[in-house]
């Protein structure tokens, strides 16, 4: 679309032109009978509308129309009430079972215990038990995560040792925005290339020194070429929070994390709604010496194919 005009609409990341409503106006009186989700489908396809692994924005396109209509643009076709989606959130917590059964003790050195890997679950039994073991262990427990994540059997030999997933950022913690220096455009475009450590666990009889700190590293080397290669885009920067009422961190600190600042403890802010959280600590680790320079950029694009 014409970048001459000026944005009526800002969406997201996006600037929405005049051009740009036309042409949704356009597809929904070519095809009037396309069902609400087809009509948010198509406007993200012919507005190449697409998140770095060249998948549609359908949440955001949703907002966007939901906007449109709400001001008296366009008028959307009723949300068929014969289909419930679930939701990632109405999913039972996952069973335990003898698979995630605690183990004997194990306490020897890293030297001792031979070489750490860090291996995918790539299939749904392995998932399963990866979600068992994280609901059972971590003091979080399991969640279904949004949008894309990777997950890691920490192992050394046939022994599983832990458990760690990579996922998307969190949207917005002041400390951290001041830390990387982007403006608010700047964030909302470039977050996909932050990944948050959204679980790490150590299985409570594994007591090795070292071990987490070690892991971390591994995490580090592995991260931009395994996300490159699952969602076809590489990231530049790794967050995650700890809480100092139960750790220290010292393992991020002993991998080479940095510590921004804290959380307000205020937790997401939705309309309606109040959340309150405890402030957590902010470790962060880049993985290109320029992330500041490439976050702050327009540079940044991920695969472009649907």
């Amino acid at each position: 679309m014409s970048q001459l005009s000026q944005p009526v609409v800002i969406q997201g990341d996006r600037e929405i032109f005049s051009e740009d409503i036309e042409h949704i106006c356009t597809i929904m009186e070519r095809f009037p009978g396309l069902p609400r989700s087809e009509i948010i489908a198509t406007v993200c396809e012919t507005l190449e509308w697409l998140t770095p692994a060249g998948r549609p924005k359908i949440d955001a396109c949703t907002k966007l129309l939901n906007r449109l209509q709400d001001d008296g643009v366009l008028r959307l076709p009723a949300i068929q009430k014969n289909y419930s989606h679930p939701g990632p959130h109405s999913q039972s917590a996952p069973e335990v079972s003898t698979r995630s059964a605690p183990q004997p003790l194990l306490e020897t050195t890293l030297a001792a215990l031979g070489p750490v890997t860090l291996t995918t679950p790539d299939n749904k039994a392995d998932r399963e038990l990866w979600n068992e073991c994280v609901q059972r262990y971590h003091y979080l427990g399991y969640k279904k995560p949004f949008g894309y994540r990777q997950r890691y059997f920490i192992e050394a030999g046939s022994r599983q040792l832990g458990c760690i997933m990579l996922s998307g950022a969190a949207k917005s913690v002041g400390a951290r925005d001041r830390w990387i220096g982007w403006d608010e455009r700047q964030r909302l475009k470039n977050l996909p290339w932050v990944l948050n450590n959204s679980r790490f666990l150590i299985f409570p009889w594994v007591r090795i020194p070292n071990l987490a700190s070690h892991v971390l590293a591994q995490l580090t080397r592995r991260a931009c070429d395994d996300w490159q290669q699952r969602w076809g885009y590489s990231p530049v920067l790794l967050e995650t929070f700890v809480d100092p009422l139960r750790f220290h961190g010292g393992c991020y600190r002993a991998a080479g994390w940095e510590l921004p600042g804290r959380t307000t403890g205020a937790g997401l802010v939705r309309k309606g709604k109040q959340y309150q959280t405890t402030p957590k600590l902010i470790f962060v680790k880049p993985l290109q010496a320029d992330f500041r320079r490439l976050l702050c950029s327009d540079q940044l694009k991920g695969r472009v194919e649907l």
